[in-house]
C-alpha cells in the first residue's frame, strides 16, 4: 500500500510504501525533515490548560493517503476548558469535502508509561485513535483505535517495520463515547501491557516488539473506501468530536505523576 507521509514543513507529500496492514492503516505522518528528530525522554502531564507549542503541533493541509476522506486541518483541533477538541466536520479544505484534526508531538519518546484520558463520538466510517508512531529507520506503530461505529470496543494493536503484530479487541464499559476514559500502555523492551480505566486489559510478553522512539499522536479521521474495517461511511450531519482531557509519559523507572496513573503500581 502506498501512504502520503507528508513532511511537516513542505507543501508537497512524500510518498512512503509500507507494507499492508491488512484492514488496519498506519494513521500518521513521520514528521522527517531530512534532519534526525529530536528525542526527548523527559516526563510529562499535559493537561491542556494551554496548547503547548514546544511540545505538540497540529497537522494542517494534507491527507495521508487517497483512503482519507478529510484534509488534516489546524481549525479542527481547538482548547476549551482544559479540554483538546479534534473535530471531523464536513468543511470543505483543498482536495477533500471533510476536514478532521490531528496534533502530534514535537519529539520522540521511547520506553515507559504513555495515558490518555478521551471521550469519543460516534460515526460510520470514522476512526479514532491515541497512538505513537515513527517512520524511520522503519515503520514501528503503538495504537489504542476506536472505530467508532461501534464505541463499545477499542483495539490495540503494535506495528514492527510495518508489520502488525499483538492485536486485541478489548470491551470498553460504557462504551467510548459515554464518559472519559483512560488509556495507557506501558512499553519495555520485551513487554507491552494496555491498560483501559486502570485495568490490565492485553499483554504480550516478545522480543518482537517496537525499538524505535516514536512520536505521540491523537486524531480522528474518516475514509470513503475502508468500509470492511469502518463501515460504509456515512455523513454524520454534524461534527464529530474526540475530547482530550489530558496525556502523559512517564519515563519507564521513575515515579508516577498523579495519583490516577497506572505507572504508580508497576512492577
Amino acid at each position: 500500500m502506498h501512504i502520503e507521509r507528508p513532511d511537516k514543513k513542505r507543501k508537497t507529500p512524500i510518498v512512503k510504501q509500507l507494507t499492508a496492514r491488512g484492514l488496519a492503516l498506519a494513521l500518521c505522518l513521520s514528521g522527517s525533515t531530512g534532519i534526525a528528530l529530536s528525542q526527548e525522554n523527559t516526563s510529562f502531564v499535559d493537561d491542556f490548560s494551554t496548547f503547548d507549542k514546544s511540545r505538540w503541533f497540529a497537522s494542517d493541509g494534507w491527507v495521508n493517503g487517497k483512503w482519507q476522506n478529510c484534509t488534516w486541518s489546524k481549525r479542527q483541533v481547538a482548547l476549551s476548558d482544559g479540554v483538546l477538541k479534534l473535530h471531523f466536520v464536513k468543511q470543505p479544505f483543498k482536495e477533500r469535502d471533510y476536514s478532521c484534526g490531528e496534533v502530534q508531538s514535537q519529539k520522540r519518546y521511547h520506553y515507559g508509561t504513555y495515558e490518555a484520558r478521551i471521550k469519543t463520538g460516534s460515526g460510520v466510517g470514522l476512526n479514532g485513535a491515541f497512538f505513537t508512531y515513527i517512520g524511520k529507520p522503519q515503520h514501528d506503530e503503538i495504537d489504542f483505535e476506536v472505530l467508532l461505529q461501534d464505541t463499545s470496543k477499542i483495539t490495540v494493536n503494535t506495528f514492527v517495520a510495518g508489520k502488525a503484530k499483538h492485536g486485541e479487541s478489548i470491551d470498553v464499559p460504557g462504551g467510548t463515547d459515554g464518559q472519559f476514559n483512560d488509556y495507557a500502555f506501558v512499553w519495555e523492551e520485551s513487554r507491552m501491557r494496555w491498560y483501559v480505566n486502570g485495568k490490565l486489559a492485553h499483554e504480550v510478553s516478545s522480543d518482537d516488539l517496537p525499538a524505535n522512539p516514536q512520536k505521540i499522536f491523537v486524531s480522528i479521521w474518516g475514509s470513503d473506501t475502508m468500509s470492511e474495517w469502518l463501515g460504509t461511511f456515512k455523513d454524520p450531519g454534524a461534527p464529530v468530536t474526540l475530547k482530550v482531557d489530558r496525556v502523559a509519559f512517564t519515563k519507564l523507572g521513575e515515579e508516577c505523576q498523579f495519583p490516577e496513573s497506572v505507572a504508580c503500581g508497576l512492577d
